[in-house]
C-alpha cells in the first residue's frame, strides 16, 4: 500500500475512494490525541500509512492553539494531520463546512492509499462523517444568520433557547443548549424549515471502526484539572490577549472553554486559581454531555485508557477491521496486518 515514505500509494486497488477509516471518540481530556499519534506510527512501523483528521469544533480556528489542545508542529510533523487552522475566529463555521473540508482530506488520504483516522471530541462531526449525514442540504442564509446572532447578542442565551423549543422542540432535544454555537446554527434552521427532520444518512461507503476511550471519573476530573492548569501555565492568557487585540472578545469561538475564563482575568473578573476551577468544572459538565452523547452511537467499541493508552487493543481492532474490509484495502504484498 506504502511507499517507502509510508505516503505513498503502491497499488491501485489501495486507492479506493473511501479510504478506511477508523474513528477515535471520548470526552475531553481521555487521550485522543496522543492515542491517535500511537496508532498511526503503530501503523507505519507495519508498513501500513495512516494519517489524522481532527475533529474538534474549535481546533479550526486559527490561532486558538493552547487552548483548544490541538496537536502541536512536532506532532504534525510525526503524523500527517488534516481540518486545524482552517478559518479565522471570527469566521462562522458549521458543520457542513468541517464536512467539506473533511472530504477533501479523505480524497487525499485515498489517493495516498493511507487510513484515515478520525479523531475528536465532536461528536456531530464525527457522526456527519461516518454516517454520510446529508448536513449540506440544511438551510444556510447568511441574513438570518446574522439575525440570530444579533438576538444573541442582545437578548442572550437563554432567549435563543427558548426560541429554539418554541420553533423545533424535536431538534432543541438533540442540540447542546449551553453551546452558543450549537443554537445559533440550530435556531437559524428553524427559523427557515421549523422542526422538520434532517436529512437521512447516506452512509460513509464503506464499514468503519469505531474506537472510544473510556476513562473512570475521578481519574478523568483531575487529568481534566491537571490539563487546566497546564494550559494556564502555558500562556493561555497570552494567547487569548492577542486574539481579542485583533478580534472582538464577544464572539461565539471565545465562549469557549478556556477563553472565557481567561478574558475574565484580562477583564480582572476572575484570579488566575479561579479560572483554572471554573475551567475544570465546565470542562467536567461538558464530559458528562459528551459521555452522554457517545452512548447514543451504536457500534463503538469502548477501551479503558483509565491507567494507560490501551494502544495494544486499539491496535489490534485496527488490524482485524483492515483485514476486513471486504478485500478493498490490501497493503502491498510486502507489508504485513499483523
Amino acid at each position: 500500500m506504502s511507499s517507502p515514505d509510508g505516503r505513498g500509494a503502491a497499488d491501485p486497488a489501495a486507492r479506493a475512494f473511501p479510504p478506511p477509516l477508523i474513528l477515535l471518540a471520548g470526552a475531553t481530556a481521555s487521550g485522543k490525541t496522543a492515542l491517535s499519534l500511537a496508532l498511526a506510527e503503530a501503523l507505519a512501523e507495519r508498513g501500513i500509512a495512516a494519517e489524522i483528521i481532527s475533529a474538534d469544533s474549535r481546533q479550526v480556528y486559527r490561532g486558538m492553539d493552547i487552548g483548544t489542545a490541538k496537536a502541536s508542529a512536532e506532532e504534525r510533523a510525526r503524523v500527517p494531520h488534516h481540518c486545524l487552522d482552517l478559518v479565522d475566529p471570527n469566521a462562522p463555521f458549521s458543520v457542513a463546512d468541517f464536512t467539506a473540508h473533511a472530504g477533501v482530506a479523505l480524497e487525499g488520504i485515498a489517493a495516498r492509499g493511507a487510513v484515515a483516522i478520525l479523531a475528536g471530541g465532536t461528536g456531530f462531526y464525527l457522526r456527519a462523517v461516518a454516517r454520510g449525514l446529508a448536513v449540506e442540504e440544511l438551510p444556510w442564509n447568511p441574513a438570518v444568520r446574522a439575525e440570530v446572532e444579533a438576538s444573541l447578542l442582545s437578548k442572550g442565551l437563554p432567549a435563543l433557547v427558548a426560541e429554539l423549543r418554541r420553533l423545533a422542540p424535536t431538534r432543541a432535544q438533540a442540540v447542546d443548549l449551553r453551546n452558543p454555537r450549537r443554537v445559533v446554527r440550530a435556531v437559524e434552521i428553524a427559523r427557515m424549515r421549523g422542526d422538520a427532520p434532517l436529512p437521512e444518512p447516506r452512509w460513509y461507503g464503506r464499514p468503519v471502526l469505531w474506537l472510544g476511550l473510556s476513562v473512570i471519573s475521578p481519574i478523568l476530573h483531575e487529568r481534566i484539572r491537571a490539563r487546566a492548569k497546564a494550559q494556564f501555565d502555558a500562556g493561555l492568557v497570552d494567547e487569548t490577549r492577542a486574539l481579542i487585540a485583533r478580534y472582538d472578545a464577544t464572539l461565539p469561538s471565545f465562549s469557549g472553554i478556556g477563553y472565557a475564563e481567561a478574558i475574565a482575568v484580562i477583564e480582572g473578573r476572575l484570579s488566575l486559581a479561579d479560572a483554572i476551577a471554573e475551567d475544570t468544572r465546565r470542562n467536567v459538565i461538558f464530559a458528562r454531555r459528551q459521555a452522554t452523547w457517545f452512548r447514543g452511537e451504536p457500534d463503538i467499541c469502548w477501551l479503558d485508557a483509565t491507567v494507560g493508552l490501551p494502544i495494544d487493543e486499539a491496535l489490534a481492532s485496527a488490524l482485524a477491521y483492515l483485514g476486513g474490509v471486504g478485500g478493498s484495502f490490501r497493503p502491498h504484498s510486502a507489508l504485513r496486518l499483523s
